[in-house]
């Protein structure tokens, strides 16, 4: 809604060619991450906090959408065009999401698929359920948008530990994901004064750290058969504080790694090709000056003269 087309280019390259690869290689790829013996089986900080972080760096540096923010520091609501929209978007993420954790077996044969889609399903639908009590408790009201962010925020933090954790565990870790997102999400806008339209950082970010240090606390060495740890428990199934350490150490490394890298390239790309659109640009909408087209021509831009003229 406010950056440049070819500034998003230049940082999609940069994340995807160079951060992305770099951190994957630290785990995944056999690194030191990996022989430390930490765990991320499907990408809650690899993948998710990660892009969270990437996403704190951009907007902060990027700044608020115009008329966000009051003079008084105060924020606005800024509704989205269409809920519906975007609640069949988190159901299509959330049925592809089946694929993207089971995926991670890297075998469709493999027996341990069918736990996954239960921890998967068990922590999102926990997610939603949380967040949506807790906002209703903070707003006053329930919130159609708050429920369906804690479904992803849900999904975000099993995504480490779904094939680590029992059921029990995933519910339990997705119960908290819920509060972590109403409360990252008022910190972000109310205390920190960034403008994150569709709570990114709070559900992939804060979401992303939790679930990777989740895996610390509820990883039972029951369910490690997919994995290459062999018998790993959590502090809570009495594996000690060693695992949970080196959870910590990862997602903190990770987040640090990101965040810190995207916040340098969007520092260089605002020196030299600039990264904010200008005012009459983000008020007219960017699909016409940064895509040459009109999403919605029934909102005011015809090209057919009006009568009598």
């Amino acid at each position: 809604e406010r950056m440049k087309f070819t500034s998003y280019i230049v940082y999609s390259v940069v994340l995807t060619a160079l951060v992305y690869p770099i951190s994957g290689h630290w785990h995944w790829g056999g690194g030191w991450l990996f022989e430390m013996g930490f765990i991320d089986f499907a990408g809650s900080t690899l993948v998710h906090a990660l892009g969270g972080f990437s996403a704190f760096a951009a907007a902060w540096i990027l700044g608020p959408r115009i008329g966000k923010f009051n003079k008084d520091g105060s924020s606005n609501t800024i509704p989205g065009h269409s809920l519906p929209l975007a609640a069949l978007g988190v159901f299509i993420l959330w049925f592809g999401w089946f694929g993207f954790n089971g995926g991670s077996t890297l075998s469709g044969m493999s027996p341990g698929i069918g736990f996954i889609m239960v921890t998967t399903i068990l922590a999102s639908a926990a997610g939603m359920i949380s967040a949506l009590i807790t906002y209703w408790i903070r707003a006053g009201h329930a919130s159609t948008e708050m429920a369906l962010n804690g479904i992803l925020a849900g999904l975000v933090a099993i995504t480490a530990g779904t094939a680590n954790v029992t059921p029990v565990g995933s519910i339990l870790i997705g119960l908290i994901a819920g509060p972590v997102l109403v409360f990252g999400m008022e910190l972000i806008e109310k205390v920190l004064k960034i403008d994150d339209p569709v709570g990114a950082i709070a559900v992939h970010g804060f979401n992303g750290m939790w679930g990777t240090i989740a895996v610390g606390l509820f990883a039972y060495s029951g369910t490690n058969t997919l994995t290459a740890m062999g018998e790993v428990n959590g502090l809570f199934y009495g594996g000690g504080f060693g695992l949970l350490g080196v959870q910590v150490l990862g997602t903190v490394v990770i987040s640090a790694w990101a965040f810190g890298t995207m916040a340098l390239t969007f520092f260089v790309l605002k020196k030299t090709l600039g990264i904010r659109v200008t005012e009459r640009e983000e008020l007219e909408g960017l699909d016409i000056s940064e895509h040459g087209t009109v999403s919605y021509p029934e909102f005011g831009y015809s090209s057919v003269p009006a009568s009598g003229d």
